[in-house]
């Protein structure tokens, strides 16, 4: 029975393992998976599931480059490491699906050989494009050197006049031959250096190194469920660990409040920093640094921390000082039940009172849940 992507029907691409799946069955999956790992303790709400579009949903496309100059491919790599174009993955949002072709274009008028892993040689490694609220884009070429950057420059013009849409434009510099997405050294090509992501309310600042959830409407959907369940408790000091661009600080900031973000990438403080400057929220600061190691050098605790933390969690470290913290209550964002569920037996004494599955990856078994935890 075919389903709603050719590229998946033909076998070309199996990332969205669940395709096959009515979207129905997906979000019942997801949520007794995640109440299995978590379970249903007196006291835990669980409150139905947040949908997302199935289709048409993703603001950024990781697209690996291969093929010619002549002839880019964009897409994946193939199970026998020959490219696979999907251009037209309908995951996308519909200005980033416009605009890939034109890039491919692009990338032939300015003579950018893709990489070539095996060979070694080559330049163009990875496209990466955003999309804004606003219908804006962002386009970072991740390229081996600096060689193909002039003629970059020199075309660039032609591609801001046919593609309008495109505001930010970087090259990021990944020398070495190994799986890492990009580099550290970033070079922008335009005026404009940063995105901005209109979500629930907020103005977001992205920087080309800066991270932001993939799906734009369930990233505000999380804002808009943080903003609600914390006024009922109306802290009046946060901390927002592992705070990226500031999304969560910003949501929570109010007057009289007083909050702290604390992110490792600096590229991503430096956008919060903008971002609440151009709210003028005086109540609201960032700082670079690792989460844990700020968190345990403080002195008193606030009124509620959030967390945000990759796939592998907050670690024993910062569940243990949470646990023996007087933090009454705490806020945690996870992108991976198994390891909130571990994180969560570290701290029993903040118990579970509400939570909730947000459907942020389609498609797939993988999804956001937010908790709300209080000390018992």
């Amino acid at each position: 029975m075919p389903t709603l992507c050719h590229h998946f029907d033909a076998d070309r691409c199996r990332s969205c393992g669940w395709l096959d799946l009515s979207y129905a069955a997906q979000l019942a999956a997801k949520q007794e998976s995640v109440v299995d790992l978590l379970g249903s303790p007196a006291g835990l709400t669980w409150e139905p599931p947040v949908a997302s579009p199935q289709l048409g949903f993703r603001n950024k496309a990781k697209m690996v480059v291969t093929g010619t100059a002549e002839e880019p491919v964009l897409g994946i790599l193939g199970p026998s490491g020959v490219g696979v174009d999907l251009r037209d993955c309908p995951l996308h949002l519909p200005g980033i699906q416009a605009a890939l072709p034109v890039l491919a274009d692009f990338v032939t008028r300015a003579a950018v050989a893709p990489y070539d892993l095996a060979a070694r040689r080559g330049e163009l490694k990875h496209l990466l494009v955003t999309e804004s609220p606003d219908g804006e884009l962002m386009v970072r070429f991740v390229l081996r050197s600096q060689e193909p950057v002039a003629r970059l420059r020199k075309h660039l013009p032609g591609l801001l006049a046919e593609l309008p849409s495109v505001a930010v434009v970087s090259v990021n510099l990944q020398p070495e031959h190994k799986a890492v997405l990009e580099g550290d050294r970033e070079i922008l090509l335009t005026e404009r250096a940063t995105l901005t992501m209109r979500v629930a309310g907020l103005a977001l600042h992205l920087r080309p190194q800066s991270f932001f959830q993939t799906n734009t409407a369930m990233a505000a959907e999380l804002y808009d469920r943080a903003r609600s369940w914390v006024g009922e408790l109306a802290p009046a000091r946060v901390w927002d660990l592992y705070c990226g661009v500031g999304g969560f600080a910003l949501a929570l900031a109010g007057t009289a409040r007083e909050v702290t973000g604390v992110e490792v990438s600096a590229e991503a403080v430096a956008s919060a920093t903008q971002s609440a400057a151009d709210a003028d929220l005086g109540g609201v600061r960032f700082e670079a640094g690792d989460a844990t190691a700020w968190a345990l050098g403080r002195a008193a605790p606030p009124d509620l921390v959030v967390v945000n933390p990759p796939r592998r969690g907050i670690g024993p470290e910062l569940a243990g000082w949470l646990e023996g913290s007087e933090v009454p209550d705490v806020l945690y964002s996870s992108c991976n039940a198994q390891t909130l569920a571990r994180d969560l037996a570290a701290m029993p004494s903040l118990r579970p009172v509400r939570a909730q599955v947000l459907d942020m990856f389609p498609n797939t078994d993988h999804y956001e849940v937010l908790v709300l935890l209080e000390r018992s």
